[in-house]
């Protein structure tokens, strides 16, 4: 992938894990990961894993004797996810590009990505390396965020930072949220092969854990911390500030909507 909304690198890892994971990640991983082991599937793929946040979920929930497999393009995620594990857990880490897995054909029972393919470059392509790796029967599931409309943090996010750039406002904040129409994806499994399709929209009125964290990750836990870098000129710590008087003024009784939508998948016998 060379799009650089998917390069979580550099510190970006740890405001992601510590800023947002606990405000809009861990409540959908639980949710994710126990569709996953419903199936009771013995060898499981994770992609787009990030800092763990699905991981830990999915090998709590995933049965004793099941093999997970963790992966992500930026390595600096996997650092901070094996870090959740103790030694001896049957999980492992490896770098791999969503649209190239570096895995045979039917390895795996299940694959799970928890808000990933919208930042794959080529997602008919990552569909179908999914279909490749599943076994005859095998499940996909993965979620996507919904529109701005039902998750304002993204919007205001968005705005935010666009108010301090007008003439070539960061773009960021319109890739985690350009997958919410429901058909496009829907057409793209059929095409690769997939049936028994389920479709989940999951509403949250989460509380907010920490305002001030929350804000500051929303702008140093993800690639628009570069794309602020690379426009110069304003300090980021000015846009924080920014956002978190705007995130007080939307959820100033400390909560927020959040919505996904949780797609999953069959390959045929």
């Amino acid at each position: 992938m060379s799009n650089d909304a998917a390069g979580f690198i550099g510190s970006i890892p740890q405001y992601y894990d510590q800023g947002l994971g606990p405000n809009i990640f861990t409540d959908y991983a639980a949710d994710i990961a126990q569709r996953a082991a419903a199936g009771n599937p013995l060898r499981v793929l994770e992609t787009a894993a990030g800092t763990g946040i699905v991981t830990r979920r999915l090998r709590d929930a995933l049965p004793a004797d099941a093999q997970l497999t963790a992966t992500d393009l930026n390595p600096p995620m996997l650092d901070i996810a094996r870090a959740k594990f103790r030694a001896g857990e049957r999980v492992a880490f490896q770098p791999a590009d969503a649209v190239a897995l570096p895995f045979a054909d039917a390895s795996f029972d299940a694959v799970v990505c928890q808000f990933g393919i919208m930042f794959f470059p080529d997602k008919a392509r990552s569909c179908a390396e999914v279909w490749r790796v599943l076994v005859p029967g095998g499940r996909y599931l993965f979620s996507v965020w919904d529109s701005h409309r039902h998750n304002s943090f993204g919007r205001i996010a968005h705005e935010v930072a666009g108010s301090f750039f007008p003439a070539d406002p960061p773009q960021f904040y319109n890739v985690p949220f350009s997958c919410h129409q429901i058909d496009p994806i829907k057409e793209m499994l059929l095409a690769a092969g997939f049936d028994d399709l389920g479709i989940a929209v999951v509403r949250l009125n989460k509380a907010i854990a920490d305002m001030a964290g929350f804000a500051q990750a929303l702008v140093y836990g993800n690639p628009l911390i570069e794309q602020i870098r690379a426009r110069g000129g304003v300090e980021p710590q000015r846009i924080v500030d920014a956002m978190l008087q705007a995130v007080r003024r939307e959820f100033g009784n400390g909560r927020m909507p959040l919505q996904a939508i949780v797609f999953s998948a069959t390959k045929p016998r």
